[in-house]
């Protein structure tokens, strides 16, 4: 892997190098390598790196921290390191100080909601939470009789149904019944779980986008290694065909997410800009992951399909992240409603800004 000359995200990449080896953790079955990459990221400012530092964070700014979540989706990394950096986010978006130790925020698909009383408790019930069992708090966007508020809860405090995503990563169902928050604070004008559910879906297309990659790359070099009728498979006009087919829609998903990410980097607010290239490359790089995954395993053939290589590490998780923060065919819908309500002659001059 060539030497990235951001300083934040070649930090991350040093440590994924040397603590997440993919064919090192799927030979772990004890989980032995959880707690020294934690740590690792967690020494260098990582899971917080985008809480200010007066709220005890590393204070990276939005690009950069995009940067290290494309590296993690890159390494498939299954710890919840994009859960707390977008936890510690969102927080940082009400002044709340993060806590230390692993986060996850709620809710986390577009559907459900957690409800804020007169009381300042909380009631709701959120499906697809990534990590909830594993963290130790719960950001949570609530919605009130005076507007959104943000909130910090321990999820001793909640109820956690346990859940797998198609990666076998923890996807939970959480429970707010009359819960007291830790803190909780109304959230900035503007802000409301549309743009947490935007948030999400970019930090998600870069992490699909980055799985993409590194599929690409263990394909290729796979097909350049299998031997069939004493020349390697990489000679074939069908395998050719089919690696150009996934080089293209690795090409399309890294394009889109990128794009999203930069145009949210250097936007003030989440307006039909941001709304569209997030929505857009959510759509993309869903479709992508679907359609990529299917030819990496075609390529490996039936060894593709065996826990003992590590090809699964990568598609399994890119399809389960298209789930999170919004499916393709939600944002699709969301989408076309907020290109029909701008009108016809709208449409062009909106696509071509970008």
């Amino acid at each position: 892997m060539a030497e990235n000359d951001n300083i934040v995200v070649g930090t991350a990449e040093r440590i994924f190098a040397d603590l997440a080896d993919a064919q090192t953790i799927n030979h772990d079955k004890d989980g032995r390598w959880q707690a020294p990459l934690w740590q690792a990221l967690s020494e260098a400012g990582l899971p917080l790196a985008w809480v200010p530092e007066d709220l005890g964070g590393a204070g990276v700014d939005l690009a950069d921290g995009f940067g290290v979540l494309a590296a993690a989706g890159r390494f498939a990394i299954p710890l919840p390191l994009a859960e707390t950096m977008l936890a510690g986010w969102l927080l940082a978006e009400a002044k709340i100080a993060s806590p230390e130790g692993e986060m996850t925020v709620a809710p986390a698909r577009p559907q459900d909601t957690v409800v804020l009383d007169c009381d300042g408790r909380l009631t709701g019930r959120c499906r697809g939470v990534p990590s909830a069992k594993a963290a130790k708090h719960v950001a949570v966007l609530a919605a009130g009789q005076d507007g959104p508020s943000i909130a910090l809860v321990e999820t001793a405090k909640l109820r956690i149904q346990g859940g797998l995503n198609l990666a076998f990563d923890g996807s939970d169902t959480v429970v707010f019944d009359n819960v007291e928050p830790l803190t909780l604070v109304p959230a900035p004008d503007g802000f409301d779980q549309t743009s947490l559910m935007l948030m999400g879906s970019v930090v998600r297309s870069l992490q699909i986008a980055g799985a993409l990659e590194q599929l690409l790359e263990i394909s290729v070099k796979y097909a350049g290694e299998r031997v069939a009728f004493e020349k390697p498979i990489a000679k074939f006009q069908a395998v050719q065909h089919n690696l150009a087919k996934l080089a293209g829609e690795s090409a399309a998903a890294l394009a889109a997410a990128t794009s999203a990410a930069d145009a949210l980097a250097h936007a003030t607010g989440f307006d039909d800009a941001v709304f569209l290239e997030a929505a857009a490359a959510k759509i993309r790089c869903g479709e992508a992951a679907e359609k990529g995954a299917a030819i990496a395993h075609q390529v490996h053939g039936a060894i593709g399909f065996t826990t003992e290589h590590i090809l699964h590490r990568f598609s399994l998780r890119a399809l389960a992240w298209r789930d999170d923060f919004g499916s393709e065919s939600y944002w699709a819908v969301e989408l076309g409603k907020r290109i029909a309500a701008r009108g016809a002659d709208e449409l062009w001059p909106l696509v071509a800004s970008r």
